[in-house]
């Protein structure tokens, strides 16, 4: 009876046993995310976007995020400038030229993510901003990119562009002019869509405007929502320097799908617009994070209270932490709901109509920025476009964040299938 006993035990044991493993091995499946906090994900995504231009490498990402937590920007800091310490020694070490290019790109891109989440008044930015600036241009030079690194006159000051001339055939194509949005650095903007552009033969100009990399850290421009008089700036200034191109598409990113449109219904020079991503009403998109309680107080003499009442939420949110404080600084407000109202202007609901170009919308489906219903509200107001095209990414695409981060070759394939369907190749006489 014993023996019978210890056999069904025996027996239960190992059922037991390997039930648990293979629950284990069932459970040890890929992860699609690095952070369980938006804000954290997200921003370790944009490093990874600028792998295919030579801007990053997966261990190196790896290995700065392993010791980060979600909601610790210091330390977020400390990490990426460390990623950033180990490329420029790397850097100084390379005998190859190609291997002291890289490397310096990489650091440029690891001193732009770490200064990303601290405050905008700490010590610590204005030292970083320069040195990935630094890095960036040295890199470049050593890898023997073209460029024509150039000041436009604007509004009593001047505003930085940087223009890659593609090689030889290049007028045979479009001119892509590119500006960034909320929280971008003009120097960025060459791992987002400029070094594929030259790949393809195409020149490219980037700048950036008020409220955007030097412009806001150097001049203290702010946002203004008249972007057509920035972009203009920026296009006179190029058209003084260089003979016009045959055919011309604006492309902005992010927030700059609002901006880059709002420029294309006021400057008839671009002919076509891409908006990467949608963002149709940025008034919209922003005051879904604030109750409408909070502007009744406001708006009611009890602004100390809401005060408070962002202050506590900020304490328990990391991703609400960064939007106020960047927001009061690139638009130039006191407050959380002075920030929220700047906003109202950002939108294209009175002039989408007039754009009379060929207009590419891209839309990621989980877009933690724009409500989808943007992309319907914007399409139904562009009744005087050429031609609208959009592309909608799922999540089985691997695109569905906002503006595709980490899908960078995915949206790059149709943004360049829709400039050949568009425009071809441009006859030259």
């Amino acid at each position: 009876m014993n023996e019978h006993i210890l056999a069904g035990a025996a027996v239960l044991a190992t059922v037991l046993f390997i039930a648990f493993v293979w629950r284990k091995r069932r459970a040890d499946v890929g992860q699609r995310r690095f952070f369980r906090n938006q804000t954290y994900h997200f921003q370790t995504l944009r490093v990874f976007n600028d792998i295919p231009a030579g801007g990053a490498d997966t261990g190196e990402i790896l290995q700065a995020i392993r010791s980060i937590r979600s909601g610790d920007a210091q330390r977020w800091y400390v990490a990426w400038e460390a990623a950033a310490r180990r490329a420029l020694a790397l850097a100084a070490d390379a005998q190859d030229r190609l291997s002291h290019g890289g490397a310096l790109l990489r650091a440029h891109s690891y001193l732009r993510t770490a200064q990303f989440l601290l405050p905008p008044n700490d010590p610590k930015r204005p030292n970083a901003f320069a040195r990935d600036n630094a890095a960036f241009y040295e890199g470049l030079q050593t890898l023997g990119v073209h460029h024509e690194l150039f000041q436009a006159p604007y509004a009593g000051t001047h505003l930085k562009a940087d223009y890659y001339p593609a090689p030889e055939g290049a007028e045979a194509k479009p001119l892509i002019v590119f500006c960034g949005g909320y929280d971008s650095t003009l120097e960025e903007l060459y791992f987002v869509l400029t070094a594929a552009a030259l790949q393809r033969g195409y020149s490219v100009l980037t700048f950036e405007g008020p409220g955007q990399g030097s412009a806001l850290r150097e001049q203290g421009m702010t946002f203004t929502h008249e972007w057509e008089k920035p972009t203009g700036a920026v296009l006179d200034e190029f058209l003084a320097r260089h003979a016009r191109p045959a055919k011309i598409v604006l492309v902005g990113m992010s927030m700059g799908g609002y901006l880059a449109s709002r420029a294309a219904a006021f400057d008839t020079r671009f002919d076509g617009v891409v908006a990467f991503d949608v963002l149709f009403d940025m008034g919209e998109a922003s005051r879904r994070y604030a109750p409408a309680a909070a502007f009744w107080l406001y708006d009611h003499g009890l602004r100390a209270l809401v005060s408070l009442l962002v202050k506590a939420k900020a304490a328990l949110d990391p991703d609400f932490t960064w939007a106020i404080g960047n927001g009061k600084w690139v638009m130039g407000t006191n407050d959380a709901i002075e920030t929220l109202r700047a906003f109202d202007p950002y939108t294209l609901k009175d002039v989408a109509s007039r754009i009379c170009g060929d207009v590419l919308i891209l839309a990621g489906a989980i877009d933690q920025f724009v409500p989808f219903s943007q992309v319907q509200e914007f399409e139904q107001s562009l009744t005087q476009a050429r031609s609208v095209t959009t592309h909608i990414y799922d999540e089985a695409s691997g695109g569905a964040e906002h503006c595709q981060l980490g899908a960078v070759t995915l949206w790059h394939q149709h943004f360049f299938d829709w400039l050949t369907a568009k425009f071809g190749e441009i006859s030259v006489d």
